[in-house]
């Protein structure tokens, strides 16, 4: 039968993008996933300073039960003498290790001998052990990388370190601060209070630390200065230049928290500096006798 030439003709229709829709809705979803991305992050490094927080609270809970149960708190380093190098020669044996059954581990504790000192061959397996709350959220070991350049099979790091001293100085018995060289000190040493003494803070370790057992600059630093960090920061290995291994220089604090650093105060409180503070105001709360005021108005304490 032919179709009269008035009978209208039937189109079939197609349902598809074209190619410049599609480019359209791409470009959308791209500028839409830009946007989010920075709050996505922003929230991400918001609970990751809020465990860090939690880290150093922990810790300096943990200090706090060592003075109630031995009636002082733990010695920053123990060995026969000094000044500490930063080498395995010696006993070194970290305030870290003596606060160990007030962190939940008590059979790491267990399985350590301090009288043979942190690089014994008997403390091996104990070193490598590696404890989540000594190391910041923020810190890209948590991906991995910074973990294998770091321990390589013979340690493991603790991006938290005691603070002995309120400038550049070898470690050793005369350190102002609160954790040093064999200290033996009790809250009534510190004599400015301790809701103004730092006691412990975030540092960025090298890639030549010697482990959270060593009671070297791997577990103490100084109030000379804060470095603050951000993601996209390189590598610890490749950070900024640090005192040379071997050396008695010692360094101070830092984070890869945007801006300073997350500090736990004598008293207990962790409290956020940043990289900017006061020269002044930070080598005060570094020095556990000074004798000098803080200025809260001014000094953004």
């Amino acid at each position: 039968m032919k179709r009269s030439p008035n009978h209208p003709r039937r189109y079939c229709v197609r349902n598809a993008f074209t190619l410049v829709e599609l480019l359209v809705v791409i470009a959308i979803i791209g500028v839409l996933v830009g946007l989010l991305l920075p709050a996505v992050q922003a929230a991400r490094e918001a609970a990751r300073r809020a465990c860090c927080t939690n880290n150093l609270s922990q810790l300096a809970l943990a200090v706090h039960h060592h003075e109630f149960n031995v009636e002082r708190l733990p010695s920053g380093v123990i060995n026969p003498g000094g000044p500490i190098r930063s080498e395995e020669i010696g006993q070194h044996v970290s305030w870290i290790v003596q606060i160990l059954p007030f962190i939940e581990q008590h059979n790491i504790f267990n399985h350590f001998d301090q009288s043979k000192g942190a690089y014994a061959p008997e403390n091996s397996r104990a070193r490598q052990q590696r404890i989540a709350s000594l190391i910041c959220p923020s810190y890209p070991e948590i991906s991995g990388r910074a973990f294998q350049a770091t321990s390589e099979g013979r340690h493991t790091i603790s991006t938290y370190a005691g603070c002995h001293h309120d400038s550049e100085a070898p470690i050793d018995t005369t350190n102002n601060g609160v954790l040093f060289l064999n200290s033996k000190l009790s809250f009534r040493d510190l004599r400015d209070g301790s809701s103004q003494t730092i006691l412990l803070g975030e540092f960025l370790p090298e890639s030549d630390v010697l482990g959270w057992a060593s009671g070297t600059r791997a577990t103490l630093r100084n109030a000379s200065q804060i470095l603050g960090g951000s993601y996209n920061q390189p590598e610890p290995s490749e950070g900024p230049a640090l005192p040379e291994r071997n050396s008695l220089q010692v360094g101070g604090f830092g984070s890869f928290h945007a801006g300073g650093a997350q500090f736990a105060i004598a008293d207990g409180s962790v409290r956020f500096l940043g990289a900017n503070i006061s020269p002044a105001l930070l080598k005060r709360l570094g020095n556990r006798a000074d004798g000098e005021l803080l200025d809260d108005m001014n000094e953004g304490w």
